[in-house]
């Protein structure tokens, strides 16, 4: 005679982090040089990301990058996939640092795939003619439990959007407008017109014998919102309307993703680049209604283990 399983199933953890991610080549180019990359991986496996998902963030870290290469014929477009390959490979062998705690190592990690990367487009670019001066911007985010840890070189932008309100600009574009802005000397409106706004002084490859990322770390809140994007998603978009697409978007934005709904509204300002979103949130928990607030007790305080 079989006893009967009376085991409760386990509970499916519930999602605490949601992305989107689009990419379009806009109404000039020919052809799409901007790449982005969505991972998911643990001690056991690595998974690429569908361009919307929503997932457990205490189970698995989490990559998510924006590449935008530049080049001759379509060496950009050959660098920024190239990159985002790389950083499938390097980044997850880095896992077992995570686990153990990354705060210390992560500029370490960073700095080695940013200079591996860097020295095989050089490579490229010495050994074939087609490649000669090609080279990519990147930025990158790495979530971990309670962190989000980043690195970043170019013009591509990381923004934090925190759940206080606001929208922050984390990394530095490495342009001499970028510098500008920085200091205070011009505004944001008179950098999107400044006649060197696309001359940079930083990038993977194209020729730069030495380079020097940004890195940087942020601790995470539920509620905090973040967009990787390349330098075309700017062109058409204020921060301001970056910010409200995200966090107040009308009836028919909310039917499009966070990136769809910043990628369209660009296109239709500009197009004239290559243009991609890499949007991701920590989904806040939804405040307790009053009934539940008024006839629940309020759980005790376990004893901390001894």
């Amino acid at each position: 005679m079989t006893t009967p399983d009376h085991t409760a199933p386990a509970l499916k953890p519930t999602p605490d982090l949601r992305w989107s991610g689009l990419s379009h080549r806009g109404k000039i180019r020919p052809n799409n040089e901007d790449s982005y990359l969505a991972l998911a991986f643990d001690g056991q496996e690595l998974r690429r990301l569908g361009k919307i998902g929503d997932a457990c963030s205490s189970n698995s870290d989490f990559i998510f990058a924006v590449s935008d290469g530049m080049g001759g014929a379509k060496s950009g477009e050959f660098a920024s996939r190239i990159t985002v390959e790389k950083i499938t490979l390097l980044l997850t062998k880095s896992f077992k640092l995570s686990a153990s705690g990354m705060s210390s190592g992560f500029t370490d990690i960073f700095l080695e795939v940013f200079q591996s990367i860097h020295y095989e487009l050089l490579k490229l670019g010495y050994s074939y003619d087609e490649c000669r001066g090609m080279g990519t911007t990147l930025t990158l985010g790495w979530l971990t439990p309670g962190w989000l840890y980043f690195g970043h070189i170019g013009d591509s932008r990381l923004y934090y959007l925190p759940q206080s309100g606001g929208i922050n600009q984390l990394t530095h574009d490495h342009t001499h407008v970028g510098y500008l802005r920085r200091q205070g000397q011009i505004n944001e409106r008179e950098a999107r017109t400044h006649p060197m706004r696309n001359a940079l002084h930083q990038a993977l490859g194209a020729g730069h014998q030495f380079i020097d990322p940004q890195f940087g770390a942020v601790a995470l809140t539920p509620g905090d919102h973040f967009v990787i994007c390349s330098d075309g998603l700017v062109d058409g978009l204020w921060e301001r309307q970056i910010e409200e697409l995200i966090r107040t978007p009308s009836a028919a934005e909310k039917k499009l993703s966070p990136a769809e709904r910043l990628v369209v509204a660009s296109l239709e300002n500009s197009g004239q680049d290559n243009t991609t979103a890499l949007a991701f949130e920590l989904i806040a928990s939804p405040a307790p209604t009053a009934a539940l607030t008024l006839n629940s007790k309020k759980p005790k305080r376990a004893a901390p283990q001894r």
